[in-house]
């Protein structure tokens, strides 16, 4: 089936087009930037290590961090399409979407953990929510880090 991917005419004007890889790259980096942006600074914030802004001042942005997730997921998939069997092979590629996995089912979950303690008027995030906050920026982080080594371990 990855043969048959690399094969489609996506795959093929990815792989051959002079501009259609760096410009999904680009795209690729932009989603990647808002998306963690956004979930690092609200987890840092959870954790204490930051005052400013307000839990609070992160319910609205959510919306912003999905679409970046979406942009992401759009553009990885065309990039992936020009190389399926190559990255499906690498361990870096498939660490890299367990640790996304990771990171955008504990971004749900801290979301929902947020909303609900705000509509309590609750400003004390608790210990269980913050060790959530907590692996959050080590998913993102080994996420980044993972895909990064893609190019250099496979």
């Amino acid at each position: 089936m990855l043969i048959w991917l690399e094969g489609t005419a996506l795959a093929q004007w990815v792989g051959l087009s002079f501009y259609a890889y760096p410009a999904l790259l680009a795209l690729h980096i932009t989603g990647l930037a808002v998306v963690v942006g956004i979930f690092f600074m609200r987890d840092l914030r959870l954790l204490g290590l930051i005052k400013q802004p307000s839990p609070a001042d992160f319910l609205k942005p959510v919306r912003l961090a999905y679409a970046g997730f979406l942009l992401n997921a759009v553009s990885g998939f065309m990039l992936f399409t020009s190389q399926a069997s190559i990255f499906a092979a690498s361990t870096s590629f498939r660490f890299k979407i367990a640790f996304i996995a990771l990171g955008m089912i504990l971004a749900w979950q801290i979301q929902k953990r947020l909303a609900l303690l705000l509509a309590k008027d609750h400003e004390q995030i608790p210990p269980n929510t913050r060790l959530l906050a907590a692996v959050s920026i080590l998913c993102w982080v080994a996420a980044i880090i993972a895909g990064r080594l893609i190019a250099y371990l496979g």
